[in-house]
């Protein structure tokens, strides 16, 4: 899984290095435009793979073939009507993102038409994060990491197929990305082949729905909340300036970088966790949380050293803009102490959905942002002058990373001690 995270963004470089050598910068900045609305409205449906996961893992670990056929099939049909509504409403949804970045006539208009496009194929996107779900739950984590390269390989060779061969520029980059999600779909299914249902077990079953709907709409919450934050925490930044924006989204590409490594432990705790469940065996649970905790933090560890020794020489292979690169340096110690504490959340979160406990997933969420995030933003805003302002949103965010850390800790421990 994490050759699988460095695979997609090191592939989608090729993606944007072909659309971003046509004459015109428009055409980057609408597809960057437009690829930042889908990849929200998308990132906002990443429940269907975790909630995918661990019901998944826990019938893999109890050996319940029908239960594991049954998962798969709830979840592609939420995943069909889900990508069926977002079809019905793509106008409304390109209107809403308009009316909130409110960009410019021209690149409103080929950004509109990337969106659209795209988002033709949300079926096929979300069948996709049921796909990885039910891969990882089953530890098949080599064909999901084939998977990943498969999409941006596609997407690669339909590129320069669209957008160099038929001189189709932004609506080239769209279909490309639709063909690719397509086609990963039609190759996940044949994977999963064996977890589809039979056809006499194709019906719904209330309770299981009403089980799965109800997880669904907790992580949904808890994901709508962590972007919510972030979206804040950005929002706040462009009254210091572009200079400043522009500093805070280099040192975000930090948080990237963590989310490579402690994201693919986090894959392994919910697999690995959600089979123990499934074998119902607290012992066997407590020893795969003792495991990836060692893991996480060890990764942890190594991305402080890394930030603390080349964070100057990262940034200057992110940005040459000097002002940019002097102001990042200034925020940058904040990006030492941050993967020691984002660890935690990362790996709870993997203990959360292997022990299918969503609802604590999302209080702990709404909690942290709450009395973690929101205070800090509004009093270091209040009382911090307008030179260090800055400051206060990242002391905010290491507030709110830490309360959720200690916050899932707590909850976690009061479940394992009842």
């Amino acid at each position: 899984m994490i050759v699988s995270n460095i695979a997609a963004p090191m592939l989608g470089l090729v993606d944007t290095a072909i659309i971003g050598h046509l004459p015109n910068s428009i055409y980057l900045s609408a597809v960057a435009l437009g690829a930042m609305v889908v990849s929200f409205i998308y990132l906002l449906a990443v429940f269907l793979r975790m909630t995918t996961t661990a019901e998944m893992a826990a019938a893999f670990g109890a050996d319940d073939r029908r239960a594991q056929r049954s998962i798969t099939y709830h979840a592609l049909i939420i995943a069909l009507l889900l990508g069926g509504v977002i079809i019905a409403l793509r106008p409304w949804l390109t209107e809403f993102a308009w009316w909130l970045i409110e960009p410019q006539a021209n690149l409103l208009t080929l950004a509109s038409d990337y969106i659209e496009i795209r988002l033709w194929a949300a079926p096929a996107a979300l069948i996709n994060l049921v796909i990885l779900g039910v891969l990882l739950a089953r530890q098949r984590a080599r064909q999901a990491m084939f998977l990943v390269i498969f999409t941006n390989a596609v997407n690669v060779i339909a590129d320069i197929i669209f957008i160099i061969g038929l001189d189709l520029n932004v609506a080239g980059a769209a279909y490309a990305s639709v063909l690719a999600e397509i086609s990963t779909a039609m190759l996940g299914l044949w994977l999963i082949r064996q977890q589809l249902p039979r056809r006499s077990e194709l019906r719904l079953e209330q309770a299981h729905l009403t089980r799965f709907i109800g997880m669904n709409r907790d992580v949904f919450i808890r994901s709508l909340a962590l972007q919510l934050c972030m979206a804040t925490m950005t929002g706040y930044a462009v009254a210091f300036g572009t200079v400043v924006v522009a500093a805070n989204a280099v040192l975000m590409q930090f948080l990237m970088l963590i989310s490579l490594g402690l994201d693919g432990v986090a894959y392994a705790v919910e697999a690995l966790v959600g089979a123990a469940r499934g074998k119902q065996s607290r012992q066997l649970e407590r020893h795969w949380m003792r495991l990836t905790l060692i893991w996480s933090l060890l990764f942890a560890c190594c991305y402080s050293l890394i930030f603390w020794w080349a964070g100057d020489w990262i940034i200057a292979q992110i940005t040459d803009l000097t002002d940019v690169r002097a102001v990042a340096q200034q925020f940058l110690p904040w990006l030492y102490l941050l993967p020691l504490l984002a660890h935690w959340s990362y790996f709870y979160d993997g203990v959360y959905i292997g022990l299918g406990w969503t609802t604590g997933m999302r209080n702990t969420m709404l909690f942290s942002a709450l009395f973690g995030f929101v205070p800090v933003v509004l009093l270091s805003q209040m009382l911090l002058t307008e030179k260090n302002a800055n400051h206060g949103l990242w002391l905010a965010l290491v507030c709110f990373l830490s309360t959720r850390g200690l916050s899932q800790w707590w909850l976690l421990r009061r479940r394992l001690l009842s």
